[in-house]
């Protein structure tokens, strides 16, 4: 079965994930033990039981997420044959795309993301900031906008929906003078920090080293990078676009949309929720997204597969 691999970024984690996963199937659960095991603590037990400000935090809800979409990726390929013709994931869910086509072992991007997450939130500390969702307006608007009130584009989610971060002040300006930039709504999200924006430089320099350091091979299916929209060519250009992409825009609707013009039609995402589902939605109508999160998820996608 031909598909195309999506897994979620930072946003989408829940308390309780994976725990059915982890309880009825010895796959996940020997995957979720040794990711406790490389890591050297139970990302397991916050993933399951929380509090929910702990598995916000970045340096556990990005290894988590990570963890939950590898996770289910094995689990799925036992009952079903998936030939992957290309993997993207939002923002953290790229490196997890990567994972799940071979460029680097589980236990080598847990090690990263968790270091990555942990650069973030060092950044967030260290230089507090703020996004906020800007709908229904276009492109060119929200990066007029965002350049007037001193902030970045984090996101191109989807047409009409576009993500801006920067500093408090700047997104509160942006927030402000929306409605007379065209927009419907503006609405600021609940997060730490100013995520892919000039005020993670910090964490862009503290991570680019530990990717020099990682044992990378090319992917066995292409995998598209946020910060331009292609797929990656070549091991040092997967290392550059994976730092680039801590503080670059993630351009997950023209990545879609190349996937789209390409033909490809059915789309697998992986991890909680059916965020990327709804982008897709507005990106190709014509697109069958599959979304599994769960237990049951999972036994509908491995039906609705096999009757395709």
């Amino acid at each position: 079965m031909k598909a195309v691999l999506l897994f979620p970024g930072q946003g989408a984690q829940k308390i309780g994930m994976g725990h059915d996963l982890y309880t009825a199937n010895p796959t996940a659960r020997e995957l979720m033990d040794q990711a406790d095991d490389a890591l050297g603590f139970s990302l397991t037990k916050v993933m399951f039981e929380g509090p929910e400000e702990e598995l916000t935090r970045t340096c556990y809800c990005q290894p988590a997420l990570f963890l939950h979409g590898l996770v289910i990726y094995r689990l799925l390929c036992e009952q079903v044959s998936i030939e992957p013709v290309a993997a993207a994931g939002l923002s953290l869910g790229e490196f997890t795309a990567h994972a799940a086509v071979g460029t680097f072992s589980m236990q080598e991007g847990l090690r990263l993301v968790q270091k990555r997450g942990a650069f973030m939130e060092e950044a967030c500390h260290a230089s507090p900031g703020a996004m906020a969702a800007l709908i229904g307006g276009s492109d060119e608007a929200a990066r007029t906008l965002a350049a007037e009130c001193g902030v970045d584009v984090a996101n191109y989610n989807c047409p009409g929906q576009v993500v801006i971060s920067g500093t408090e002040e700047g997104v509160n300006q942006v927030v402000a003078n929306a409605k007379a930039a065209g927009f419907k709504l503006a609405k600021k999200l609940n997060v730490a920090g100013a995520y892919h924006s000039r005020l993670m430089k910090t964490a862009q320099q503290k991570l680019i080293p530990e990717l020099d350091s990682v044992q990378i091979t090319m992917p066995t299916a292409p995998v598209y990078c946020n910060c331009a929209a292609r797929p990656v060519q070549n091991e040092q250009d997967i290392r550059e676009t994976l730092g680039a992409q801590v503080c670059s825009s993630v351009r997950w609707a023209d990545s879609m949309q190349v996937l789209v013009d390409k033909g490809q039609r059915l789309f697998i995402e992986m991890g909680p929720g059916r965020t990327l589902a709804g982008m897709m939605a507005r990106i190709c109508k014509e697109a069958t997204v599959i979304s599994i999160e769960d237990a049951a998820t999972l036994l509908q996608a491995v039906q609705q597969l096999h009757s395709m």
